[in-house]
This record gives C-alpha cells, sequence and structure tokens, in this order.
C-alpha cells in the first residue's frame, strides 16, 4: 500500500524527508551505489552531516565496479564509508534460490551491520536503505528482513518514487541521477537453480564485456551454459549487429551458448517465473 506522502508534491515529500532525517539520532545508510542508495546517502549527509555512514556490503554478489563506485560516490558525497565484508552464501537459504532469496540477502547485510555496530556507529543510530514506492508493485522480500530488523525506509515514507529520486539527483549533481537499475549478480539465476561463486563470477565477467562493448542498460541471465543477454530497446539494433563478436566474447567466459532476447531488457524479468509457478 502506498504511503500518504505518495501524494504529496515533489517539494512536499522532499520537505518531509528532511524533517524525518533530522529527528533521527544518526544514520547507518545501506549503500550499494545505486540511483537510490545514493540519493539517500547524500540527503543523509545533507541533514546529518558527520552523523551519517555509508555502509556498503562487499560480497560476490556485487561486481567489483560497483564496489569502486561505491568508494567514488562516497568521497565525492563526503561521507564516511564503511566496507563491510558479507557472505551471504554461507545462508542456505541463499544458496538455494527460492522466491526469498534476498530475504536471506538482507538479512546477512542487516546481521553483520548489528555485529560490527561498535565498529561502524553509535548503538542509537538507525539503519537505513533506499526502499521507494516503485518497488511496492514488486517481489520484494528483502523489506521483510528489512522490517525484521527495524531497518527504516525514509525515501519510501515520505512517497519518493524512482522519477522522485532521479529529480533529486539531478538537482545535487549526482552522476548516478540517469544511472540505469543495476540489482546483484545472483538476479540473473532463474529461481530455483542453486547459487555459487564461480557462477557470480561468470556472470559478472559476461556483463565486463558487455560494458566494455559500450552497452548501458543489459543484463546478461544465466541459464546453466546458456547465457541469454537482455538489453535496452535503444540499444538492441546494434546488439544483434554485433551479435557474432558478443557471441565469441561472452562464449570465451564459459558459456556454450549465448543468445540476444528478442524482447529486451526487463527490470526484473527472473520475477515472471515465480508468477508462474504460483498460477
Amino acid at each position: 500500500m502506498l504511503p500518504e506522502t505518495a501524494s504529496f508534491s515533489y517539494e512536499q515529500k522532499l520537505a518531509h524527508l528532511r524533517e524525518r532525517l533530522k529527528a533521527l539520532p544518526g544514520a547507518v545508510v545501506a549503500f550499494s551505489a545505486g540511483v537510490d542508495s545514493t540519493a539517500l546517502l547524500h540527503v543523509c549527509h545533507a541533514v546529518l552531516g558527520d552523523r551519517a555512514v555509508a555502509v556498503t556490503a562487499d560480497s560476490p554478489s556485487l561486481p567489483r565496479s560497483e564496489l569502486q563506485a561505491a568508494q567514488e560516490l562516497a568521497l565525492s558525497i563526503g561521507a564516511r564509508h564503511v566496507v563491510l565484508p558479507t557472505d551471504e552464501l554461507s545462508r542456505q537459504g541463499y544458496r538455494e534460490n527460492a522466491g526469498d532469496r534476498c530475504y536471506h540477502c538482507k538479512k546477512e547485510l542487516f546481521v553483520s551491520v548489528a555485529e560490527r555496530r561498535a565498529d561502524i556507529a553509535p548503538a542509537d543510530w538507525v539503519v537505513v536503505y533506499g526502499a521507494i514506492t516503485d518497488d511496492l508493485g514488486d517481489h520484494r522480500p528483502g523489506q521483510t528482513a528489512a522490517v525484521e530488523h527495524s531497518v527504516q525506509a525514509p525515501l519510501l515514507d515520505s512517497g519518493f518514487s524512482k522519477e522522485d529520486v532521479r529529480r533529486y539527483s539531478r538537482d545535487a549533481g549526482l552522476v548516478t541521477a540517469e544511472k540505469p537499475s543495476l540489482a546483484c549478480l545472483s538476479s540473473r539465476v532463474p529461481y530455483g537453480t542453486a547459487i555459487d561463486r564461480q557462477m557470480l563470477g561468470q556472470i559478472e565477467q559476461a556483463e565486463a564485456i558487455m560494458r566494455a562493448h559500450g552497452f548501458r542498460q543489459f543484463r546478461v541471465r544465466h541459464h546453466d551454459s546458456l547465457a541469454r543477454i537482455e538489453v535496452a530497446q535503444d540499444e538492441m539494433k546494434r546488439a544483434f549487429a554485433m551479435r557474432e563478436v558478443i557471441g565469441r566474447d561472452v562464449q570465451a567466459t564459459g558459456y556454450k551458448f549465448v543468445a540476444i532476447d528478442a524482447f529486451g531488457y526487463r527490470s526484473g524479468a527472473m520475477n515472471a517465473l515465480l508468477e508462474q509457478s504460483s498460477e
């Protein structure tokens, strides 16, 4: 259910967000370097100053390029940044990759933050993450873990949509303002297929190749020996023109077969498999 603030004007949402943050003793921001968490870190730092700290979970599901981006973004914002090693692969529920994988991932992060709290921030500082109103219409089991660990979602509570987050980011001059959506590497694996470190590494290598070829919005979906590549509609013509080059380069990462998806990039495409299985 959308919060009442979702009907506010952008200016009202921003005022609500700032007032809400101002009331916090401090904030520990779950920071992935994505559009939403970067905007959240920026506004937390603007309101709370040194009473805001960014925490990035470093695990095999985080591409090295995104870890570097997180470090650079936190530095540019001026916020203290803690890189926290996490090991969601040690959790059976995560490895099994059922429909609740994101729950186990977020739980690992929030438990790790609690265990390292003395090194990160005072005990009364509130852990916050970048959920927004757009997330309410999708399969997001990570929100359950957030509720269980009393993690707050200031952007969501203030009615921020993706459009609002991008507007804030543009106004603040953040380089992430037009950054494509980017989920963790495990989201490329169909639910029910067990996840391991080698698989995540292979996906990361394949996506690095797509990035090196200049593609901006894409996913390499992992189907055992097949890599199914989704690219944005405006990039599909170039992808098909480069199909042989892409095929050879992605095969070099260990895939036997490479396919370019005719329907293009769809955010949360793997969630459709959950819907089909429940019918």
